[in-house]
């Protein structure tokens, strides 16, 4: 798994939402292409990518009559930072203490606690300079090895494995052209998840709103009672918004308003806002409140201000609820591995939401990573086996159920 994943977060994979092809970047099919070459050399044959850059593959099952599950994840990395020339450091056991990641940044066991639970792990890092890339090939390598483990032993039952590799899953877009339909699973799984044993089938309902300002722009020797600032008019309107509602002051069940983008200048602003909740009333709240605020600004300035807002996926609760076995699957799976589930919301979303209205319930499984999207991310190797016994658990405990 090591191996593979070193292998893998070697090419550049980061999406582009400013591009609307698919996927967005040219790397997403280059490394699809790798993943199926790896997948034959399994002996998968009908492994293939096809024009949008989905990667498909099956197994056969050795007993018939038993659900058919999908294991999922994504090709592409974070648009926060860079995932070029990705250079991974690996711990060989890792001692406890703070962790040098080049002259300027380390990954200070103050800031990050949990480093004190990961102590004796084989550890892999980055240089301080990207991000590692383990969001989500960790979850590919880990599938990989699954695959390989149930093609090398035929003599076990299991029932048929489906297995998919999505692009563009970071910009909201990953199970946008999956086909549901050809994939042909009963249900899945998504292995994107972070620290070990995590379970995860509740995720943010969210959206994206993006604003455009038109100020009254006149020269500024001139502009009393003329000049209408666009970059004051937007941070006025940011102003506006709740402060206690912002990512950096939220938790568990709560949601928030991010400021994810801005530019412009005191003629004109462009600024982006992800929404971010659990539950539709509040959702919708949300959402309603920021219109409710352009409006006044817009009656204030006179009509400066457009709003868009749109959907981008939904939580996966309503979808899961009706089938709630393939929870309690997982569940089992995790403790015959020898540790406790811990179940919790996504504070995010997966490709397993949008999946889930689709009609393939997807909950997410841990692959060990942590500090995703950033320059201090990690993996841990000791906890992308325990997840790789965790799917083997899955797989064959499915037999028994569907027995």
């Amino acid at each position: 798994m090591l191996d593979k994943f070193l292998k893998y977060v070697k090419y550049d994979t980061q999406s582009d939402d400013k591009n609307e092809a698919c996927p967005s970047t040219p790397g997403q099919i280059e490394l699809a292409k790798v993943i199926v070459e790896d997948l034959k050399n399994l002996g998968i044959e009908n492994a293939h990518v096809d024009e949008n850059g989905y990667v498909y593959a099956s197994i056969e099952g050795t007993v018939k009559n038993v659900p058919t599950i999908g294991f999922i994840s994504h090709m592409d990395t974070a648009l926060e930072i860079t995932g070029k020339n990705v250079n991974p450091q690996i711990i060989e056991s890792y001692e406890g203490g703070d962790i040098i990641l080049n002259d300027k940044y380390k990954l200070r066991e103050d800031e990050y606690p949990f480093l004190k639970e990961l102590i004796g792990h084989k550890l892999v890092t980055t240089d301080g300079t990207t991000l590692l890339g383990a969001d989500d090939k960790a979850g590919i390598a880990i599938i990989m090895e699954v695959a390989k483990f149930f093609i090398e032993n035929r003599d076990l039952k299991f029932g048929d494995i489906k297995i998919g590799f999505t692009p563009d899953e970071e910009i909201g877009r990953g199970a946008d052209l999956f086909d549901v339909e050809k994939f042909g699973a009963d249900f899945a799984y998504t292995i994107d998840g972070g620290p070990v044993a995590e379970l995860e089938y509740e995720n943010f309902n969210a959206a994206t709103a993006k604003i455009h300002i038109e100020g009254k722009s006149v020269h500024p020797g001139s502009a009393k009672n003329v000049l209408i600032n666009a970059l004051l008019l937007g941070q006025e309107l940011n102003s506006m918004l709740p402060v206690n509602e912002r990512p950096e002051y939220s938790e568990g069940y709560e949601g928030f308003f991010m400021l994810d983008e801005i530019n412009g200048t005191s003629a004109e602003v462009d600024i982006v806002y992800l929404i971010r909740d659990f539950f539709t009333d509040s959702f919708n709240e949300k959402k309603k409140n920021l219109q409710n605020i352009v409006d006044f600004l817009n009656e204030k300035y006179g009509q400066r201000i457009e709003l868009e807002i749109k959907d981008s996926y939904y939580n996966m609760k309503e979808k899961i609820k009706p089938c709630m076995e393939i929870v309690d699957l997982a569940k089992e799976s995790i403790k015959k591995a020898g540790m406790d589930p811990i179940v919790k919301p996504i504070r995010g979303g997966t490709d397993g939401a949008s999946l889930s209205y689709k009609g393939l319930p997807t909950p997410n499984l841990f692959t060990g990573g942590y500090n995703f999207h950033g320059r201090y991310e990690l993996l841990s190797v000791d906890i992308m086996e325990k997840s790789f016994e965790v799917l083997k658990n899955i797989v064959q405990l499915n037999v028994e159920e569907g027995k």
